[in-house]
């Protein structure tokens, strides 16, 4: 075993650690653990939901240039619910947006993010570095973890997991608070009769939220979301292509044509997850290792880089690296949001997932009122665009 001294010491090397590392000052050297082999996920497909702020961000640090070819914009959301009255669509013009958000494959964010990181001589990345053990501790935190099957530990007065959790031993001191929904989400890429037009689509049914995403040069694809029960799903996944897109097209209706080809389905289990506290001596946890939220309304992955850029300010403004003072700092900023974020989507799946007995007809007014009443419109594309 060899134990080193390291300044800062970043844990996941995925868009979340990746932006926080990029967000430090390039005289902060820093070193970033990543479980992967190197570019093992630029081929990632996945869609990635960003939010106006998770732009700016990315411009700020001069990624976003490099991603304009890959991504595509959301200019108008239509928000409806199956089996009922009422509807909501919000416009970026209104709002004096250039968009509501933007879609992107995953790979293609990383791709970007790690071409930048190259650049900078204060981030060293070690690759295929899974980490095995993070211990808070008195005056510097520890990380354990193996490379090319030997065992190391980095020692540091800042360790900041931002791995999403994955794999890791518990850490001491920390408390992990799990709600399963019960639900699963289905995912998978679509095409249909009639062009998206830059339009995303969220639709409300009793089987649980589903969500239509622009993505790709081709205007005829989408990224699909399905949520619903374990089983529900289970049943979905075990159709063919043609019975699978027939279910499709009774719970979605027609607003985007026929839905003509799916790609094969992935699914995976939502859960609403919070640490309690997200920080232990030198120890910092940001994105989905602190908070994990249903994917209702694209919250997660976004408060996840607010939490990147605001431990990243909260360092500046401090001169003892890890010290209890700057992490209570740093989870003070973040309190409001983060809360915000996870009360937010607890509140749509809860009352947009009843069907009790004439929450259907107020669901529909609500909707019918939130389309008409600009205020009210306006703090939601806020809390969508920017967090609390």
């Amino acid at each position: 075993m060899v134990s080193l001294n390291h300044p800062i010491v970043i844990v996941g090397g995925g868009p979340v650690g990746a932006t926080f590392a990029l967000s430090l000052p390039q005289s902060q050297p820093v070193t970033l653990l990543e479980a992967r082999e190197q570019g093992a996920s630029h081929g990632d497909a996945r869609a990635l939901a960003l939010s106006h702020n998770s732009r700016l961000i990315l411009e700020k640090m001069g990624i976003w240039k490099a991603l304009s070819n890959d991504v595509v914009a959301i200019n108008t959301i239509h928000i409806s619910q199956k089996g009922g009255l009422g509807r909501t669509i919000l416009n970026a013009h209104e709002h004096d947006l250039p968009s509501l958000g933007t879609v992107l494959p995953y790979g293609k964010l990383n791709a970007a993010l790690s071409t930048e990181i190259a650049k900078r001589d204060n981030i060293h990345t070690l690759f295929e570095a899974t980490a095995e053990q993070i211990s808070p501790a008195e005056p510097q935190a520890s990380v354990t973890f193996s490379q090319q099957n030997q065992i190391h530990t980095l020692e540091s007065p800042l360790v900041v997991v931002a791995d999403g959790g994955r794999g890791l031993n518990e850490i001491a001191g920390i408390q992990k608070v799990v709600k399963e929904y019960g639900d699963d989400a289905l995912v998978a890429k679509v095409q249909t009769q009639l062009p998206h037009d830059n339009t995303a689509y969220e639709r409300f049914t009793p089987q649980g939220p589903m969500a239509l995403l622009p993505n790709g040069d081709d205007q005829y694809n989408y990224s699909l979301v399905w949520t619903g029960k374990k089983a529900d799903i289970d049943n979905l996944l075990a159709l063919c292509e043609a019975d699978l897109l027939q279910a499709l097209q009774a719970a979605f209706g027609d607003r985007v044509g026929q839905f003509f080809a799916i790609s094969k389905p992935l699914s995976f289990p939502l859960r609403h997850a919070v640490l309690k506290p997200s920080t232990a001596a030198h120890v910092a946890i940001i994105g989905n290792a602190a908070q994990t939220m249903h994917p209702v309304a694209g919250q997660g992955f976004n408060v996840g880089m607010r939490d990147a850029v605001s431990l990243a300010k909260a360092i500046q403004n401090h001169t003892a690296l890890g010290s209890q003072q700057m992490l209570e700092n740093y989870q003070q900023t973040r309190v409001r949001d983060t809360r915000g974020g996870l009360l937010f989507t607890d509140f749509l799946v809860n009352v947009f997932g009843s069907e009790l007995v004439g929450v259907s007809a107020l669901r529909g007014a609500g909707l019918g009122l939130l389309d008409i009443i600009k205020p009210a419109k306006k703090l939601l594309v806020d809390r969508m665009s920017f967090g609390a």
